[in-house]
């Protein structure tokens, strides 16, 4: 879609993940922090890096394979929030890349912690000498867990979509 220019390139923040918002008392979002990431991008990528941490039911680093799956619900209430922002402003195109930023995203963060693992462990901290190949393992199976449900997040995301484009 970039390549055809039917998205537009946008600022994105390119780390959308609840851990860089900061919250009030009561928490309500206050700011996103973490700015250095901040670039030109695709809706899709800031979504799908978003959704990647939101709905795998385990860690990142998960070495019990078997624990990760998706959190459907999770993915309904984050697209359903977001599109309710963002629907003002969104190209249709746009929100039809959104899931491929889901099938994505978490295959680029596995290809990051495969090549930080081949080049010495240089980039990412580890706690142990096999921790980003456990971290590759756990995302290239979050994208086969994706790719099972990728027919059911389409359709949630085009029924939500639809609540704002009819």
């Amino acid at each position: 879609m970039a390549a055809k220019s039917q998205i537009p390139l946008r600022i994105t923040h390119n780390d959308t993940k609840f851990n860089n918002v900061l919250l009030n008392k009561e928490d309500k979002a206050q700011c996103v922090i973490d700015l250095d990431t901040v670039m030109p991008g695709y809706v899709a990528y800031d979504f799908g890096d978003a959704i990647r941490t939101i709905i795998n039911s385990a860690a990142e680093d998960e070495a019990d394979l078997d624990r990760i799956k998706l959190n459907i619900p999770l993915f309904e209430a984050y697209t359903k929030g977001y599109l309710e922002t963002a629907h003002h402003f969104l190209y249709p195109m746009e929100i039809k890349s959104l899931v491929d930023g889901v099938l994505l995203l978490p295959y680029m963060q596995m290809i990051r912690f495969l090549t930080d693992y081949l080049n010495g462990d240089t980039y990412y901290k580890i706690s142990h000498p096999t921790h980003n190949l456990q971290r590759t393992k756990a995302q290239m199976r979050l994208v086969i867990e994706i790719e099972k449900h990728e027919e059911l997040l389409r359709d949630l995301v085009k029924r939500e979509a639809n609540v704002y484009l009819s």
